[in-house]
């Protein structure tokens, strides 16, 4: 089962950021020296339940994303229910402890519910696309300034004349929904940052080549079209026994940031089930993936934001897909099963620190 079928929003189900957080939506930030906002994936329940959870969030958070709540299998139950109670108590969360939110995501091919199945035509899927778009974005204008409006749409293996994964969306729509998304999304809030959010850019290897290629094509036709598109998400799930092809990413991230497109790091981690047992050597390891893929980008341009997706090895999706043949713990988020920083938060708070 592909990796990205897990994180569906089931599990979802600091210093104070102020005015910085704001996420401009054309890039104007991106050569700016000040500190990179950093955050994570949250799990809203733990905030309630493990305290030295909410302490970790709040100690080392500035940004906070959900893992579910906001996705449509989380949302929408029924064609006409909408659910909102964990982004509704992540969103709170956020606002009572001066930080910052942003929304995943309005558009994926995964993490549908059943009853989208009787959606069967174009027009019945253009119209479901612009309800939710209307209600959920809607119903956080002005709180949730940066939202991944369209989420992995680019193939795993994209074809020249099929660059595009199959989804509901790109079934019954076309290429045109990720437009139709972005336009709508800046109606119904025009000051949002929107983003377009996917992986798979940074390693040496063909399928890794032909992807940055698929979404250049994918980028410049927007611009082209005048579409509203202000950043581009680069999740990050880098497998660690790879090395970060630092050249080709950097061109990659030149290339959109010189089409006026901010950058920021989305959803953060190293799959570390291939790497060493001996847990110094491993973490090392994955602060050295962590570090060539964030100096990759940051050789091009400063990110707006870096997110990863979860804050410590005691909760991560990784295990469920990637656990180890060793049988020993995962270990690819910055803080420990402890909530102990590693040598990944170090190369973190290095990183995202003010620069002179």
């Amino acid at each position: 089962m592909h990796r990205r079928q897990f994180v569906l929003g089931a599990l979802g189900a600091g210093a104070s950021a102020g005015s910085a957080l704001a996420f401009p939506r054309a890039g104007s930030r991106a050569c700016s020296t000040a500190a990179i906002p950093f955050g994570a994936a949250i799990r809203v329940d733990l905030l309630r339940d493990d305290p030295d959870y909410r302490r970790a969030v709040l100690a080392h958070c500035q940004l906070l994303v959900g893992e579910g709540g906001l996705k449509w299998f989380d949302l929408r139950p029924a064609a006409d229910r909408f659910v909102f109670d964990h982004p509704d108590r992540l969103i709170a969360f956020a606002e009572a402890n001066g930080l910052k939110m942003r929304g995943h995501t309005l558009a994926w091919y995964a993490g549908m519910p059943k009853w989208t199945e009787t959606i069967t035509t174009r027009q019945e899927a253009e119209r479901a696309l612009y309800e939710h778009i209307d209600t959920v974005v809607g119903r956080y204008k002005g709180r949730i300034p940066s939202w991944d409006v369209v989420n992995e749409a680019i193939s795993d293996n994209p074809a020249i004349q099929k660059p595009m994964r199959p989804s509901l969306w790109q079934d019954l729509i076309g290429t045109r929904h990720v437009e139709l998304a972005l336009r709508r999304t800046a109606a119904v809030d025009p000051k949002v940052q929107l983003v377009l959010n996917d992986f798979g850019f940074e390693n040496p290897t063909l399928q890794c080549r032909a992807k940055r290629a698929a979404f250049l094509r994918l980028v410049k036709d927007l611009k082209d079209r005048d579409a509203p598109l202000h950043a581009i998400g680069l999740q990050g799930h880098l497998p660690g026994e790879q090395e970060i092809d630092r050249e080709g990413l950097s061109r990659f991230v030149a290339e959109l940031h010189g089409m006026g497109l901010a950058i920021l790091v989305t959803e953060l981690d190293v799959i570390d089930d291939k790497l060493p047992a001996d847990t110094v050597i491993r973490d090392e390891i994955v602060a050295s993936r962590a570090r060539s893929f964030l100096q990759a980008i940051g050789d091009v341009c400063r990110p707006e934001a870096v997110l990863t997706w979860g804050l410590s090895d005691r909760h991560t999706w990784v295990p469920i897909w990637f656990s180890r043949k060793d049988k020993m713990p995962n270990r690819p988020l910055p803080l420990d099963a402890n909530y102990q920083p590693k040598p990944f938060m170090q190369v973190i708070k290095d990183f995202t620190r003010a620069t002179s």
